[in-house]
């Protein structure tokens, strides 16, 4: 099992940018695949953007192209750099580490307003 930290959520204008980070304990972090979701009231947790082991990116059509995921595996930590804000984007952002089972931190919550 993993512990995750999110941070680096906030209110932000449109057009802004913020960068959350994702802090984990333990002692394997590089060989998870780690993942950035969000979620808004009434709705499913939707996928926004992952990074495997090896390094590997994929995102969620809405943020291509103004997010950026990426990892530093000696600082066990995973960050979302979001440029370019849309009041759309207003959500908890999830961070979630998978090996053998998924493990999920607490949230950040993120506001742009219009």
């Amino acid at each position: 099992q993993v512990q995750l930290v999110e941070s680096g959520g906030g209110l932000v204008q449109s057009g802004g940018s913020l960068r959350l980070s994702c802090a984990a304990s333990g002692s394997i972090f590089s060989i998870y695949d780690m993942g950035w979701y969000r979620q808004t009231p009434g709705k499913q947790r939707e996928l926004v953007a992952t990074i495997t082991s090896g390094g590997r990116t994929n995102y969620a059509d809405s943020v291509k192209g103004r997010f950026a995921i990426s990892r530093d595996n000696a600082k066990k930590t995973v960050y979302l750099q979001m440029n370019s804000l849309k009041p759309e984007d207003t959500a908890v952002y999830y961070c979630k580490a998978s090996w053998r089972r998924d493990d999920w931190g607490q949230g950040t919550q993120v506001t742009v307003s219009s």
